[in-house]
């Protein structure tokens, strides 16, 4: 179900978001601080933060469940002279990388449209994938003020359902800052923040004891 709703979407909009995440020249001058040489955009939709970070230098490689999504950000890598190494799949299982693999992984506006325990998969994977002091930047769903909201179906706690709108009947899972903090426990967090979009933003550095 997921994989067909995704799809309709990039379908429908296209390259619909465009503009890189509030803050991103943030993110990679703590890159370029780090050395970071290769990127992992767990989620990279239609491609808007690939081409960013390949405009910018940095090797990327992108993963999406959206095949139509994977072949938009094609594309427009292509018309930019960009390269990058895209696959389809899921951001909650095993990811088709080696260990230690990646300097960084971004993940914008997507590890939250699952469950805990999915989400808490993508974490593992996302550590496993990392080098030993790798950095993460993600940014989750921060709580919607009532008048923002649309009709929605409780699943769990923190967890629900659109009835209507474009994410109709994709899973939202609710982030706190103690949350975050509790479920990226083996990072070192450098900073926790919220953008003007109302999704929470981190930044941080896995911790060398959890290899």
């Amino acid at each position: 179900m997921k994989l067909k709703q995704w799809d309709e979407i990039y379908k429908r909009y296209g390259k619909f978001l465009v503009n890189p995440q509030e803050g991103i020249e943030r993110i990679v001058e703590v890159f370029e601080e780090h050395n970071v040489k290769k990127v992992l955009d767990l989620g990279c939709g239609s491609g808007r933060h690939l081409v960013y970070l390949g405009e910018r230098g940095f090797e990327v490689y992108g993963i999406d469940l959206a095949e139509t999504g994977i072949k938009i950000a094609k594309d427009w890598l292509d018309e930019k002279d960009l390269q990058a190494d895209l696959k389809i799949g899921s951001v909650y299982k095993k990811l088709p990388y080696e260990d230690d693999f990646f300097d960084a992984v971004v993940s914008i506006r997507v590890i939250h449209h699952a469950r805990i325990e999915d989400i808490r998969k993508a974490i593992k994977e996302i550590q496993r994938v990392l080098k030993p002091r790798g950095l993460v930047f993600i940014t989750v769903r921060k709580r919607i003020p009532k008048k923002r909201r649309l009709k929605f179906k409780t699943l769990d706690s923190r967890t629900y359902i659109p009835v209507e709108g474009d994410e109709k009947g994709l899973i939202h899972y609710l982030f706190n800052k103690r949350l975050l903090r509790k479920e990226f426990k083996n990072f070192e967090i450098h900073d926790i923040w919220v953008d003007r979009e109302n999704y929470y933003c981190l930044l941080g550095e896995l911790r060398t004891a959890t290899k």
